[in-house]
């Protein structure tokens, strides 16, 4: 086999066999194939799109470049969720308990944010003590013992995709669907739950901008679980606005908490309590009706809260953090921006909101960026909302002041002022099973 007559047959529109597949990911890993070729075979596939098949033989072939973690030592049914990236999207911190809380495993692992979408081990780590770079046994141990743990992907996971993606980043091939659903998937298989649920962003502040294109990528993610025997469910949420109000580590923790005790944003619940109930009905537990209603209920209990405090205990946090947020870290300054009029806000441009808050230090503008645990904005005002004229908008975090007046630049473009407050969109917009 030659890896130039795989890419001459992916150029002419034709479907490689798992073999090709194979030879192609294996001697990149290998380092046998150059990265001029790899390139090429990308920009093809880039053009010419690849079958149900493929799709699913290269997330595997992926997903088995490295670690593929066993999760049988952990009894029941175990249901991984995944979200895209978003702004203010910190789901997994209060859907993990109550899934717990309701008896079925969460053995999850997540990764760090880049550029303006958050990572959920950054936002665990801006709590004092917590250790999220655990070992196989710590992981299951905990899991076992209480129900739930949330760990940093191992460094050798999904290696392959790790590289391909490296190389799609400079060579204008991020934009596929069989791609990053590919991407996305390998590192999901990986991970080793029987079954995954997918929150797929859509709108200004996702990968994804349009609807129909976060659909596509929902469709084809839920084809390659399926046919590499997980059952995939997807659901389609908006991210043309933030996910509740705080933007930043320890703020989005502290929304998270102040959500499992009954008293967070309305629209943080409704998507939480959605993704929980769909991972309940994975796991077995019961119809569509029930999850809800067990969801919604070890919400109303604390007993959730209760399951967020043991996983911070575990993993070596001051569950004190609970009752007195005061133990974050504090930032240095703070800045108030308040309306210089009369108006309504008609739209966020919800990516320039997330990089307003990396601006401040809370996100990464490369991998080896540090971040400020303590920085980022608490927003007041949203879009379809009234502002009277020195009213509060957004309340800006950080240590530095530089940073505040360069972030508050990038935050006032983000936001489209006009006279009239236009319906919006639901926040679940739809199921793809």
């Amino acid at each position: 086999m030659r890896m130039y007559d795989v890419i001459e047959k992916k150029r002419d529109g034709k479907e490689l066999s798992y073999d090709e597949i194979s030879y192609f990911i294996n001697n990149y890993c290998n380092d046998l194939i150059p990265d001029y070729q790899v390139a090429a075979l990308l920009m093809a596939i880039f053009l010419n799109g690849m079958s149900e098949r493929e799709t699913a033989d290269l997330t595997e072939i992926m997903a088995n470049s490295g670690d593929v973690i066993d999760l049988s030592a952990i009894d029941g049914i175990k249901v991984d969720k995944h979200s895209t990236g978003g702004v203010g999207d910190k789901t997994t911190l209060v859907v993990g308990p109550i899934v717990a809380a309701c008896g079925v495993p969460v053995a999850k692992m997540s990764g760090r944010g880049l550029g303006h979408t958050g990572g959920t081990i950054d936002k665990l780590e801006s709590i004092p003590g917590v250790k999220t770079a655990l070992s196989k046994e710590e992981f299951i141990e905990n899991v076992n013992r209480i129900g739930i743990s949330v760990a940093g992907q191992t460094g050798n996971l999904a290696p392959a995709d790790k590289k391909i993606y490296a190389l799609r980043d400079v060579t204008a091939t991020v934009n596929s669907i069989p791609l990053i659903a590919s991407s996305i998937m390998s590192k999901k298989i990986a991970c080793g739950a029987d079954r995954i649920v997918l929150d797929v962003k859509t709108g200004s502040g996702a990968f994804m901008k349009t609807l129909e294109k976060s659909e596509e990528l929902a469709r084809c993610m839920v084809k390659i679980g399926n046919n590499l025997g997980k059952k995939t469910v997807a659901i389609v949420t908006d991210m043309d606005i933030p996910l509740g109000n705080a933007i930043g580590n320890s703020l989005e923790v502290i929304e998270a908490i102040d959500t499992l005790k009954g008293n967070g944003p309305k629209d943080l619940e409704e998507v939480s309590l959605c993704l929980a109930a769909k991972m309940l009905e994975l796991a077995g537990i019961g119809d569509e009706s029930y999850c809800k209603q067990r969801a919604r209920e070890v919400l109303e209990n604390g007993q959730a809260l209760e399951k967020f405090a043991q996983m911070i205990e575990r993993q070596g946090g001051i569950p004190d953090v609970i009752e007195d947020y005061d133990l974050f870290k504090k930032p240095r300054h703070m800045y108030e921006f308040t309306s210089e009029q009369d108006c309504c806000i008609e739209k966020i441009r919800t990516d320039m909101l997330g990089i307003s808050s990396m601006i401040l230090g809370a996100g990464r503008e490369t991998k080896e960026s540090a971040i400020d645990y303590s920085a980022g904005i608490k927003l007041y005002k949203k879009t379809g909302m009234s502002v009277k004229k020195g009213e509060l908008i957004a309340t800006l975090y950080s240590d530095d002041t530089e940073k505040i007046n360069q972030a508050l630049e990038t935050l006032k473009k983000s936001l489209v002022l006009g006279d009239s407050v236009e319906p919006q969109r639901p926040l679940i917009l739809s199921y793809v099973e």
